[in-house]
């Protein structure tokens, strides 16, 4: 399966999946990502903020890149699941658009194909343009970032392998998450086949300041209160 075959049957997995592309914009108003993560990003936090009545802090900011970050793993893991090659999914290749409702819309102007070994490399350099501007304007810690990251990847997987035959994208995520991994220490993956994955971060993303919210499912303050 080619590259634009994949990114098709993308989106009948669900819409963190979908992604247009090609070289027609799919609408007007989309601009290179390098800005949403320059000067758009008071905007956008903002915005997720008063979606989620968190209000412009670091909770917002939070939100914000473990939605971003959990886009990405799904088109990059779904893209080697499918076609065992993923695309270039660096800062300067993706564009983006914030509709008044809905969720950051995103499109591939030109994919391009990487080997699915460069998922890692792809999307981790991507979000760590990111992590500088949301440390130094909305004091995120880097581990929350970085749990943030690792929550979206497995979070991507577990759609992946209740929707398809996810043994790449298995392997590519616990490569990723192992000791030695670039996610190493952010938490505990286990994969036991037929049984699906297990994952406890050793962070928050702060959700639960949300009015309203809860812990999430990976959460280490699950298993500290209990």
């Amino acid at each position: 399966m080619d590259m634009d075959d994949a990114l098709r049957e993308l989106a009948s997995v669900g819409p963190f999946f979908a992604v247009p592309h090609g070289k027609e914009a799919p609408g007007p108003g989309f601009r290179p990502l390098t800005e949403l993560y320059g000067e758009h990003l008071g905007h956008w936090v903002g915005e997720v903020g008063r979606r989620i009545g968190s209000g412009p802090d670091r909770v917002a900011a939070s939100t914000a890149q473990f939605g971003i970050a959990s886009r990405l793993w799904s088109i990059g893991l779904g893209c080697a699941a499918l076609a065992g090659r993923i695309p270039d999914l660096a800062v300067d290749r993706v564009r983006w658009r914030l509709p008044a409702t809905g969720s950051l819309e995103l499109w591939l102007p030109d994919p391009g194909e990487r080997p699915a070994e460069a998922l890692g490399e792809t999307v981790l350099g991507n979000l760590d343009q990111l992590e500088r501007p949301l440390r130094e304007r909305f004091g995120v810690s880097a581990k929350v970032l970085r749990g943030n990251a690792a929550s979206g990847l497995v979070g991507a997987l577990r759609v992946l392998l209740d929707r398809l035959e996810g043994g790449p994208a298995v392997d590519l995520a616990g490569a990723l998450l192992a000791q030695g991994g670039a996610l190493a220490g952010a938490g505990t993956f286990l994969h036991e086949e037929g049984l699906g994955v297990a994952f406890v971060r050793r962070s928050c993303c702060l959700y639960y300041q949300v009015p309203g919210g809860g812990f999430c499912g990976d959460c280490v303050l699950r298993t500290r209160r209990g």
